[in-house]
């Protein structure tokens, strides 16, 4: 659902719902009250904030002090009628005034966020089924984050009547809206530089909704609204382009010269036949045209003839092994720990989750990823033509990389950035790849930047690289959001 653009368009239009001639009389003339001190919101109530440009929205939210004791933090819904999408909020460990405004989304498709805050990038992370510690190295150091669950179906986010999404570009209306919403009613953040982040499947989210966000801000300023101040994009481990990704799972199995060869020879001899099979009939079904029966086809076909030889082996780090990479609780603990404390009644309690969703949760959902199968948006969407867009029209794009990853690995995201075209490209693709460390003397991965795009690799690090390589990872983020090179 366009459910924003439609209540943006609502309101325009002649003003009716506001009863004045201008359609933001009531705002002009100051009925309409932001909260501005978020201080003043309730530990143990919601506080709901509407605006009358939103009339089928609304933001409840209250004070949530848990996970990082030393900033504030919030957590609440986004209720677009019969869908709520969950959501937390932490201010700068440094200067919540004037520090710009992160997004962070897991991917999966189905993922809850949930997995980034307390495993990765959050304020605290999970030691047991009831207690958290600081996370010295949380990217709200320089920056005010926060985690989404979304689309509606993943994590604490639920619809009543059973609304589902199962396509990227409807997630992103969701976010979308929710973004304008945010800075409307959280006034103190207005005009604040934002950069949305995501990770794994969120290659494909990011792109397309910053890329929603964009667009929308047309229709803001139409509209006598502040527009949303879309600074950046950050996508790590990203699986953006599967064109690219997947020739490179052969590679990261049998020629990638940073790692071991996982195969012996007439194993890889095997694989390296497949590469030129793989990338016709994926080009052909996928790219060229797109044809729902021959495209799964063509993805089952190269799935099965490179993950296949992969087998059993950790497939978010070919340097850590575990017991099978089916249960990522298996390969990290501390993923069923998170689930455990997000169980807990007396979480539940805190954060305000409300009773639809009481109970056991659930870091992802099945039922959303086979939604997004069912569309094909998990093969053929084509994201990156997304990331050529936004940086055409200056939205500076990082790409990041744990370089032990292996489903998403830097072969094929180095591959996708070379590829991508926009009027920048020749300079960024001139640039050698050349060393960055979060110290001097020390290496922290390689990275090659031009035209507003970045391309690094974090050495050492897997698919969550925030979690393997914690201060390298907060090191990149802080350059990052200065505009300073890695």
């Amino acid at each position: 659902m366009r459910f924003a653009s439609s209540a943006l368009l609502a309101v325009v239009s002649a003003g009716v719902a506001l009863g004045a001639q201008h359609p933001f009389t009531a705002y002009d003339e100051g009925l309409f009250t932001p909260l501005g001190d978020l201080g003043l919101l309730s530990t143990s109530e919601f506080t709901t904030l509407a605006h009358p440009a939103f009339p089928n929205h609304n933001v409840r939210v209250k004070q949530s002090q848990f996970c990082d004791g030393g900033v504030n933090a919030y957590t609440g819904y986004i209720d677009v009628e019969a869908r709520h999408l969950f959501f937390y909020f932490f201010e700068s460990r440094r200067d919540p005034e004037t520090d710009d405004v992160m997004f962070w989304t897991n991917g999966g498709p189905g993922a809850s966020s949930t997995m980034g805050l307390f495993m990765e990038l959050g304020p605290c992370r999970v030691t047991s089924s009831n207690s958290t510690k600081m996370n010295p190295y949380s990217w709200n150091e320089h920056a005010n984050v926060f985690f989404v669950d979304q689309p509606v179906g993943v994590g604490y986010s639920y619809a009543e009547y059973g609304e589902s999404v199962g396509t990227t570009k409807d997630a992103a209306a969701d976010i979308a809206a929710f973004m304008v919403i945010f800075f409307e009613h959280f006034a103190k953040f207005k005009g604040r530089a934002l950069h949305l982040a995501g990770e794994s499947y969120g290659g494909r989210y990011i792109p397309v909704f910053a890329s929603a966000i964009y667009d929308k801000n047309k229709e803001l300023v139409e509209a006598g609204l502040t527009p949303v101040n879309l600074s950046s994009i950050m996508i790590g481990n990203g699986c953006t382009d599967f064109g690219t990704m997947f020739p490179s799972y052969y590679d990261a199995q049998c020629q990638d010269p940073t790692f071991p060869m996982i195969h012996d020879i007439s194993t890889c001899v095997r694989m390296k036949e497949m590469v030129p099979r793989c990338q016709k009939r994926f080009k052909e079904s996928c790219e060229d045209k797109m044809d729902a029966i021959d495209c799964a086809a063509a993805s089952s076909f190269c799935s099965d003839a490179f993950n296949g030889p992969f087998g059993d082996k950790n497939h978010y780090d070919r340097a850590r092994p575990c017991k099978g990479a089916a249960s990522i609780t298996e390969c990290y603990p501390i993923v069923q720990h998170t689930v455990e404390f997000l169980s807990s009644e007396a979480t539940q309690d805190l954060l305000g989750v409300d009773p639809a969703v009481r109970g056991n949760f659930t870091h992802s959902s099945r039922t959303v990823s086979q939604a997004f199968r069912d569309n094909l948006d998990h093969w053929a969407f084509p994201a990156q033509h997304y990331i050529s867009a936004l940086l055409e029209r200056g939205v500076r794009t990082l790409i990041y990389v744990g370089a032990t990853d292996y489903i998403c690995n830097w072969i094929g995201n180095e591959r996708m950035t070379l590829a991508l075209e926009w009027s920048g490209q020749e300079e960024f693709r001139s640039k050698p790849l050349s060393v960055w460390g979060w110290d001097v003397g020390e290496v922290s991965g390689l990275t090659r930047s031009g035209g507003g795009l970045t391309y690094a690799t974090i050495a050492g690090a897997g698919h969550m690289a925030p979690y393997d390589k914690p201060r390298e990872s907060l090191v990149m983020a802080n350059r990052w959001l200065a505009a300073e090179s890695l």
